[in-house]
């Protein structure tokens, strides 16, 4: 018996890999986190699975259909939203499977910043403006941050940064960042990427919080935050392409005779 840990994509259930499909399609149970992972998905569990919404369910709650399911000596699609491995409360079930002894594999999923990034046809690294992408949240109701991961800390890199769970915190994301990007900086919301219901919301540090407001927009949207976001028309070319770059797969022309 295994459970697998699949990483269900942002919502389209299109965006799902092959692999995270055809195990949900083999698993004779499916344990799901019901708020985020879309109905189609699910449907591909075989005809007679046990098929759970974790939604309501506590951590003790998840193991105790785990070990059910292992002593019927069936495998479990245990399907999160985005990737597992991103603000997907997957390491505290490892922990209780590694003691009780269960095997399990991780598939990995699309990310929410990815699928946001492919919407909006941006890319978020882009050549001398911003080269890294920080995946971070705010403190809210959930766990606090630890020591050094503050916005005021992370974004004196000057990133790209993809911010979960904290859309009813924009003003505290203005109040930290606008020191540190400017008044000015790009800024959008992306609210249910990929779903039926997708939206963006461009704006500003200085102006997005009330352009939300507006929208009435209070749960299961990502804020992104960088220059890049809106970078200058005339950014440097990558040096990937560039002709006069050489490497060992575009080695350097030996000049003609």
């Amino acid at each position: 018996m295994t459970v697998y840990f699949i990483g269900a994509g942002p919502g389209d259930p299109d965006l799902i890999t092959v692999r995270g499909l055809k195990l949900i399609q083999s698993c004779q149970s499916c344990l799901y986190a019901g708020s985020l992972v879309p109905e189609e998905i699910v449907a591909a569990a075989p005809e007679g699975a046990h098929v759970v919404d974790t939604a309501p369910l506590t951590l003790d709650d998840i193991i105790a259909e785990i070990q059910r399911a292992d002593a019927q000596g069936h495998d479990i699609a245990r399907v999160h939203s985005g990737d597992p491995s991103i603000y997907g409360a997957t390491a505290e079930q490892m922990r209780r499977l590694d003691a009780l002894g269960i095997e399990y594999v991780v598939i990995p999923g699309v990310p929410a910043f990815a699928a946001a990034a492919a919407a909006l046809k941006t890319e978020l690294t882009i050549p001398e403006v911003a080269q890294t992408v920080i995946v971070t949240r705010t403190t809210m109701k959930s766990s606090a941050m630890p020591n050094n991961e503050d916005l005021e800390t992370l974004g004196k890199s000057g990133a790209t940064l993809a911010i979960h769970l904290s859309i009813r915190n924009l003003r505290e994301i203005e109040r930290q960042l606008t020191p540190l990007y400017g008044a000015d900086c790009p800024v959008i919301v992306a609210y249910r990427v990929s779903w039926p219901d997708e939206a963006f919301i461009h704006g500003t540090l200085s102006d997005i919080a009330e352009k939300v407001r507006k929208a009435k927009i209070t749960r299961t949207a990502l804020v992104l935050v960088g220059r890049a976001l809106k970078p200058e028309a005339d950014f440097r070319d990558s040096a990937l392409y560039d002709a006069d770059h050489v490497h060992v797969l575009r080695p350097k022309k030996k000049a003609k005779a």
